[in-house]
């Protein structure tokens, strides 16, 4: 007889019934199941985040010496400032879109607007959010505002 709770080992998915996770990441938002439209993969996540961050690095470098205390700062500030502007224009940041992907909102709305994009970018501050994932595969920050990441192409 199985356990229905699984071992730590099963992972956060382990206790849930499968009527509840769905098919595939994505089905229960009504996301596609691979291609454009699905849920992006955490490594295009990271990979994202990364051209996100180079980018802002050097732009900061324009604003302050490469030996400058408060670089690191300055890189997180230009990083947020680009983030929210981009995603409430967009709904992508430049690295986002290199990688291939786009923030959507979960219900069906239009843009992500200002509201979304900032507290978003709040929460990925922290750096916590983006690391715990639920059965989904989204964020806890996606989950907060109403968002997912989704691919392009």
């Amino acid at each position: 007889m199985g356990r229905t709770t699984g071992s730590w080992l099963s992972g956060p998915q382990a206790g849930l019934d499968p009527v509840d996770i769905g098919a595939y990441r994505g089905e229960r938002l009504g996301l596609a199941e691979s291609g454009p439209n699905s849920l992006a993969s955490s490594w295009q996540r990271v990979l994202g985040l990364f051209v996100d961050w180079v980018l802002c690095y050097g732009v900061s470098l324009l604003f302050v010496d490469f030996l400058s205390p408060t670089l690191s700062t300055t890189v997180l500030a230009v990083w947020f400032v680009v983030g929210v502007v981009t995603v409430t224009l967009f709904s992508f940041t430049p690295g986002q879109f290199i990688v291939g992907m786009r923030v959507a909102r979960i219900d069906g709305g239009g843009s992500v607007g200002i509201i979304r994009a900032l507290a978003r970018a709040v929460l990925i501050v922290f750096i916590v959010p983006p690391l715990l994932n639920d059965a989904e595969g989204r964020g806890m920050h996606d989950r907060a505002t109403g968002t997912a990441l989704v691919r392009t192409r």
